[in-house]
């Protein structure tokens, strides 16, 4: 697979800038479903039901398991990271029988595990099919096992009720028409004479096989989108087709090339139906957004059989238990061996979980987000919904406190019952409403070697004591600020100060939008009555002098840019470089650049300011970036990441002001957007007639 990070634009929040209203049947609450909206929660329904899937990464990768020459840390990767031709990995075919692939005894693994749904690779980035495709030699009827692996692990999971899936690479470094080629293998294998648009009709062709051979296909997992070639125009036409063959079919948002780390950032546009943050977990629950972490039990995707770094069981499943309490799916990936069996870690991880989750599954399984915008110090939170209103947390015991009491900060409800999940109903636990919290105390007796769930129902829906909200377009400005204040709870009334002193019930209520002309310190905190019912919320507003326009003598359209070539990690590696070449550019892009991969641009100009106040400006880039007015560093978007947009504000009186903008290209595709947005002016490209260069 795989690789990216992601930061989403920044929006000032008070109190707790990691703080998000968790997700319900993927709706924000309070909210009617639009139609489209109601189509995306029936097709997602299983899916948000299942919560941990198994991903399984196979293919002729796993014959050299990792080694190559004296290095033995590759994977999946292993064409390209050991940079082996395509006449030696072919060779591969005549060597791939796994004659000990049995579809059945994966899947029962599977089901024992708890497991709801798999995904396996039906083509990785090397081309090679586990399938049998009428469009291509190289597949599974090409090596002396001869047997199509999708169709017996499509039966097997029909036998067993789980839910198949395919994994499918956009890249494809074997095929003839895809582009670009591989940085090293380029003189090798030119790219003249190859037509993405008939690979794009290739890679049509194999899909309909896999969606219309199988039977009903539960998520199409794309990925390797991230290179130039692709684009969210493709993806889109490529989603729509998808649907056409099987519209009930759930797909990824790596159909789309952009997305941040995989979907998290969405300033681009959500693409397909969920995201898929990779190897890492959401530090909290992402409104609005359906998600799913994939993660790697030891280093790898495929299998290598040195790689003995392994993730414990009790880590993975807290990571389980971590994920489902943010709204999240796990798919847990395993890599076979070149015989076709899982590796024994892996078995005994997955049932490890599985005897966990035949306890505990009810804590998992169908569950939302829980109410809490920071995790417990002792644990996690999973919650559903009751006939009647009410509602039931799972409270999932990582760390038994040393008074023996779980505190639930916040939790305004009258607790109905409480008991250990394991035990039922009749092993009740007291559980006692004390103003802002509800406290259950655990028995003596509890003595547990790993997660216990305690189950606690509420009285209605969680009544959660959330700081408000407060909101403004910037967090500086020049002349006067507009100012939102909302909550999360309902029935409050929102009190605030502008003075930088605690809220009262006597304080003023935050009715409509406050207007701030100086520097001010908002603090606001929800009552109901004469009782304060939430934590208070600050944030603070600067009133500042705009940064002075220049003067500029005979001025001509465009930018002059200067063009780097190297290997680079970071923009601090061009900074000591000759540049290999220079001109002019009408506006900011990478047009310049006179290779794929292992580049760096320097633009610089003047902007025109159109009037004094606050702006923002936005640099997306894949990899690095960073943008300067004058000598202030604004935007830093710099390091190894895939498409990704970064802000920063800036108060700028109207007129010409110095502008920088930086980026370099390591490998993957190259992007880099430039835009801004003011007051009155909406979020736009940077115009050409609003850039400026001396003569």
């Amino acid at each position: 697979m795989h690789r990216g990070f992601t930061c989403a634009r920044t929006v000032l929040i008070a109190s707790c800038l990691l703080a998000v209203c968790p997700r319900i049947e993927g709706q924000t609450p309070g909210k009617t479903p639009t139609a489209a909206e109601a189509t995306h929660d029936a097709r997602m329904a299983w899916w948000r039901e299942a919560r941990f899937g198994m991903f399984i990464h196979w293919g002729l990768y796993a014959i050299p398991a990792g080694q190559w020459g004296d290095v033995n840390t590759h994977g999946e990767w292993i064409r390209d990271t050991a940079q082996i031709p395509v006449a030696d990995y072919d060779k591969f075919l005549t060597r791939f029988n796994p004659v000990k692939f049995n579809a059945d005894e994966w899947v029962a693994l599977a089901k024992d595990a708890g497991v709801k749904y798999i995904v396996i690779t039906s083509k990785h980035h090397d081309g090679f099919c586990l399938f049998d495709s009428q469009y291509t030699d190289f597949d599974m009827m090409s090596t002396p096992f001869k047997r199509d692996i999708m169709k017996e692990l499509a039966q097997a999971c029909g036998k067993a009720g789980i839910r198949i899936c395919w994994y499918h690479s956009i890249m494809d470094w074997h095929h003839r028409d895809y582009l670009p080629r591989r940085p090293w293998e380029k003189k090798e294998r030119p790219e003249a004479g190859a037509d993405f648009d008939r690979y794009i009709s290739y890679k049509k062709n194999q899909l309909r096989e896999l969606l219309t051979h199988y039977g009903p296909i539960g998520v199409l997992w794309f990925d390797g989108q991230w290179e130039g070639t692709w684009n969210n125009d493709l993806g889109r036409d490529l989603d729509a087709y998808v649907r056409s063959l099987q519209p009930d079919i759930i797909i990824n948002s790596r159909v789309g090339r952009g997305g941040g780390t995989y979907g998290i950032d969405q300033s681009q546009g959500s693409m397909g139906d969920y995201g898929t943050p990779e190897q890492f977990i959401p530090e909290t629950a992402i409104p609005g957004l359906d998600w799913e972490a994939c993660m790697t039990m030891n280093d790898h995707w495929g299998y290598n059989e040195s790689d003995a770094n392994w993730k414990s069981g009790k880590q993975l499943l807290r990571m389980l238990i971590d994920i489902a309490s943010k709204g999240g799916n796990f798919l847990l990936n395993v890599g076979p061996t070149a015989e076709g069996l899982i590796p024994q870690p892996s078995v005994e991880r997955l049932r490890y979980m599985g005897a966990w989750l035949e306890v505990n599954g009810e804590s998992i399984y169908g569950t939302q987000a829980g109410p809490f915008m920071q995790s417990p110090s002792w644990g996690r939170c999973t919650q559903k919904r009751l006939a009647g209103g009410d509602a039931r947390l799972y409270l999932h015991v990582f760390d038994n406190p040393p008074d023996g009491k779980l505190v639930l900060n916040g939790l305004l409800n009258q607790p109905l019952q409480a008991y250990l999940l394991a035990g039922g109903p009749e092993h009740a636990v007291e559980a006692k409403q004390l103003g802002d919290r509800v406290e259950v105390v655990l028995p003596d007796s509890i003595c547990a070697e790993d997660v216990f769930v305690v189950v606690l129902d509420l009285e209605g829906m969680p009544d959660v004591g959330y700081p408000p909200e407060i909101v403004a377009d910037y967090p500086i400005f020049t002349d006067s600020l507009d100012v939102t204040i909302r909550s999360r709870q309902s029935n409050v009334e929102l009190r605030y100060t502008t003075d930088g002193t605690e809220p009262t019930a006597k304080s003023a209520q935050a009715e409509k939008r406050l207007t701030l002309t100086q520097t001010s310190t908002v603090k606001a905190r929800s009552f109901r009555g004469d009782r304060p019912v939430s934590p208070p919320a600050s944030a603070t507003f600067t009133k500042v002098p705009p940064r002075p326009a220049v003067a500029i003598q005979g001025r001509e359209p465009g930018l002059t840019y200067e063009y780097y070539e190297g290997q680079f990690s970071t923009l601090r590696d061009v900074a000591a470089l000759q540049p290999t070449a220079s001109g002019m550019a009408s506006s900011f892009s990478i047009q310049p650049a006179r290779r794929d991969d292992l580049w760096a641009l320097r633009f610089q100009g003047f902007i025109k300011a159109p009037k004094t106040g606050p702006y923002r400006f936005f640099v997306r880039s894949d990899d690095g970036s960073r943008l300067w007015i004058g000598d202030e560093l604004v935007v830093d978007n710099d390091g190894l990441h895939s498409s990704l947009e970064l802000s920063g504000v800036i108060a700028l009186e109207a007129g010409w002001h110095a502008i920088r903008v930086e980026m370099f290209e390591r490998t993957g595709g190259a992007e880099l957007l430039v835009s801004w947005e003011a007051p009155g002016m909406a979020k736009q490209q940077i115009p050409s007639e609003y850039l400026c260069r001396r003569p």
